[in-house]
């Protein structure tokens, strides 16, 4: 659902297609989703402000991609999370160590 509003050809589209999101997950009673989908999608869509073939540029980078990745295969080898909240955690502990050995290594 995510990537369907993020592959709207405008900023207008890609709204309207949020919001036809936000309806579905409610319908879905998916409350918290909807809503944190409500609140944060205008910041997730600051990239379609400047012209089109700059989009995908602007919109990701090969050190994200390559974060989502290992967070992805991470996930994968863990399998069922007993809840949310493990799953977020076991991200979110990912997340700390690599802000902390590469943010640690690099100097400016």
């Amino acid at each position: 659902m995510l990537k369907a509003i993020h592959a709207q050809e405008s900023k207008k589209d890609a709204g309207e297609k949020a919001n036809a999101v936000v309806a579905e997950l409610q319908t879905m009673k998916l409350k918290e989703a909807a809503r944190k989908i409500e609140d944060g999608v205008e910041e997730t869509l600051i990239y379609a402000d400047f012209p089109s073939e700059h989009w995908t540029r602007i919109r990701t980078n090969n050190v994200i991609e390559r974060l989502n990745r290992e967070i992805r295969r991470r996930t994968r080898v863990v399998g069922c999370s007993p809840d949310g909240n493990s799953a977020l955690m076991l991200v979110c502990a990912r997340l700390r160590h690599v802000a902390g050995t590469h943010g640690a290594t690099r100097s400016t």
